[in-house]
């Protein structure tokens, strides 16, 4: 098998370990290091509701350990079992950049075994492909069924999953939108915060590895954002209008709850 096809293989999405470490080799692996220090408010599964709602929901972002029990669904989502159940059916990519909206819909198993692959440097956001967010429903029912959501939930508000996969070194560059839950199946997922009042500098065109490489060693401390690595047992919540940028550090599995 081509290498990256084979990587992904040989991992199984995640069967090389309960961290799911990514073994391939990596372009810039240097910059797919955790940070140095979470800065992101940490929580375990006893955070009562009324505590989550008072010290987090509408100010401030937190990662819980233990929130949610996914084991179930997480051993649906290897890449055997992924492709037996869905590798006809078409998915639809969107690019990894700030404010463009161009889709590109091919068979999910041309998707795994072309382009799931380290982020090439080279390439702009807008010629980056990345597949999350945009799933038929219908067709991937009997796998989100499987999925045992957060149990939090914000009043006056619904949940909407979205679900990923994608490459060591991709990511979606810096935006905002409203409150929701980020959990990581297999892999590891950096993430970069910055409050409401706070526009992080960033062009909205780059990926987010050429920020981390060529921005972030730049900013002086005070400009830095929040930052955390999530892994698989952990979920991430955000605050609406919170910007945020997204680093996968291995080829992971993930999904979001949005609140809206």
């Amino acid at each position: 098998a081509p290498p990256r096809a084979g990587c992904f293989a040989a991992r199984a999405l995640g069967a090389g370990g309960p961290s799911g470490a990514d073994t391939c080799p990596r372009r810039a692996a240097g910059a797919l290091a955790e940070e140095r220090r979470c800065t992101v408010e940490r929580a375990d599964a006893a955070l009562s509701y009324a505590r989550f709602v008072e010290r987090f929901a509408f100010s401030r972002p937190v990662v819980i350990r233990g929130l949610t029990d996914n084991a179930a669904f997480r051993a649906l989502c290897t890449r055997d079992r992924l492709l037996a159940a869905f590798g006809q059916r078409r998915v639809r990519l969107s690019t990894a950049n700030t404010y463009s909206y161009r889709k590109v819909d091919m068979p999910f198993q041309e998707y795994v075994e072309h382009l799931l692959e380290p982020q090439d440097l080279a390439l702009l956001g807008s010629d980056t492909l990345y597949f999350f967010g945009d799933n038929n429903f219908t067709e991937w029912g009997s796998l989100f069924q499987n999925y045992v959501p957060p149990p939090f939930r914000l009043p006056g508000t619904t949940s909407a999953y979205s679900f990923g996969i994608a490459g060591s070194g991709s990511g979606v560059p810096f935006h905002w939108h409203g409150p929701g839950f980020s959990e990581v199946i297999f892999g590891r997922k950096r993430w970069f915060l910055y409050p409401p009042e706070h526009t992080p500098e960033f062009h909205p065109n780059r990926t987010t590895l050429s920020w981390l490489l060529d921005t972030y060693p730049r900013l002086p401390p005070e400009a830095r954002p929040l930052e955390c690595t999530i892994r698989p047992g952990e979920v991430l919540y955000f605050p609406a209008r919170w910007w945020h940028a997204t680093l996968n550090l291995d080829t992971s599995v993930f999904i979001s709850t949005f609140l809206g």
